[in-house]
């Protein structure tokens, strides 16, 4: 099996599915719950169902149709499962405020992480050494394994959701999406042996609930799904086109506005001298610095930050920084002020709640309480495939087409 693809949600119902034919291959009943999360081991030998209080691991290789092993804990839904990249242990996130590293081998608990909040989501940095989680009060942090620690507290909109967290393939980018809809774009440079997060963008993505975010593996892509129906793809690829024009566009403005400076300001030096002489006059230095500042204030993001650094457990007072879009950062559309939207894929009929790339990052697959998935070619726009089965909605996918273990 090459290609495994799955899907559940509220039938209590895992699915897998031929991806090319759209055919159903296989069904395993999930009977105690829902299932909130699907995640395939590196080396696609098992599937994690997270479902109400446990997560439940398959043997995806074989014909049994129960659990191989239970991860039996938590007291509320568990929201979020990862693997290590060698499948050693796996991290799970649950509504009861923790996160939690289990030892895949033994299904022993390792380490008992705590928000002060439900947690919705947490993913594996690629490093394997950091843990980002995110919780309903708003904060996003990173967690330390090898001290145990939480090394840093980001909290991108006081008093509002964090849905969704995301990681770069590369470690370079980390992505939150909250229930207003908005994205929230840091940077992440690993300086000796500590990670620093620099904040790099903001933008509203969607108008409603945000579900779900997700960087593509080869990082110039990020979906949202959201309650508004539809799943976005956004370019994070300073070499798009469009992105390219108007940078291009931009820049020639400059040139030109420069050149008129300049050219005003030499063309008659007793003029320039008498109204620099001139308090009620404005010189083209102050004239332009006004521009400027103006043109600064307009670009950036009027909003801040509450950052945290944590060291061996002792937190360091809480400081708001402002979180500008930044000129190295992704590329900016300056009409609209978000990333550059590159496709909306607008055919479900309720709530999208969950996606996966291809690993080609050319293919998505959407879920939605529509009941149905939908195979996605990126460069189109269009349905490749839809897969119906469910009589409930489907609120989680799984996918992993990778040619070797990853």
């Amino acid at each position: 099996m090459s290609v495994i693809l799955c899907t559940a949600g509220y039938d209590h119902t895992i699915r897998f599915w031929e991806a090319l034919s759209g055919i159903c291959s296989r069904t395993l009943q999930h009977p105690d719950s829902q299932v909130n999360r699907l995640c395939i081991t590196p080396d696609k030998r098992y599937l994690a169902a997270a479902g109400h209080n446990s997560v439940k691991l398959y043997d995806i290789k074989s014909t049994n149709p129960h659990p191989v092993m239970s991860f039996d804990g938590h007291t509320n839904n568990v929201t979020g499962v990862a693997f290590h990249c060698e499948g050693k242990w796996m991290v799970t996130s649950s509504e009861d405020g923790t996160v939690k590293v289990w030892d895949t081998r033994s299904g022993s608990l390792q380490r008992n992480y705590i928000h002060k909040a439900p947690v919705n989501d947490v993913v594996i940095h690629p490093n394997q050494g950091e843990l980002i989680s995110c919780d309903r009060a708003g904060t996003v942090r990173v967690w330390d394994l090898g001290e145990s620690v939480c090394t840093h507290q980001l909290i991108p909109e006081d008093d509002t959701a964090v849905h969704s967290v995301s990681v770069a393939s590369d470690g370079s980018l980390l992505c939150a999406g909250n229930k207003r809809g908005s994205v929230y774009i840091w940077r992440m440079i690993q300086d000796s042996e500590v990670t620093r997060i620099i904040p790099m963008a903001k933008f509203q993505a969607h108008k409603d609930y945000l579900t779900r975010l997700l960087l593509s593996p080869d990082v110039k892509h990020l979906a949202t799904c959201s309650a508004d129906h539809t799943a976005k793809i956004w370019n994070l690829d300073p070499e798009y086109p469009p992105a390219k024009v108007v940078a291009a566009a931009m820049a020639a403005e400059n040139v030109n506005i420069n050149a008129l400076d300049d050219s005003v300001t030499t063309a008659n030096g007793v003029a320039t001298a008498s109204a620099s002489s001139n308090p009620q006059t404005p010189t083209n230095a102050s004239v332009n610095g006004t521009q400027q500042g103006s043109t600064h204030d307009l670009n950036a993001s009027d909003f801040s930050m509450v950052v945290s650094h944590t060291s061996h457990g002792a937190s360091n007072e809480q400081a708001m920084q402002p979180f500008f879009t930044q000129p190295d950062g992704p590329p900016m559309d300056p009409v609209t002020g978000s990333l550059y939207l590159e496709t909306t894929l607008a055919n479900h009929q309720r709530w999208v709640w969950d996606c996966a790339f291809s690993a080609d990052s050319a293919y998505l697959v959407t879920v939605s309480s529509d009941h149905y998935a939908r195979l996605w070619e990126l460069s189109s726009g269009q349905i490749i495939r839809q897969y119906s089965g469910h009589h409930r909605g489907a609120v989680c996918v799984a996918l992993n087409d990778y040619s070797e273990p990853r």
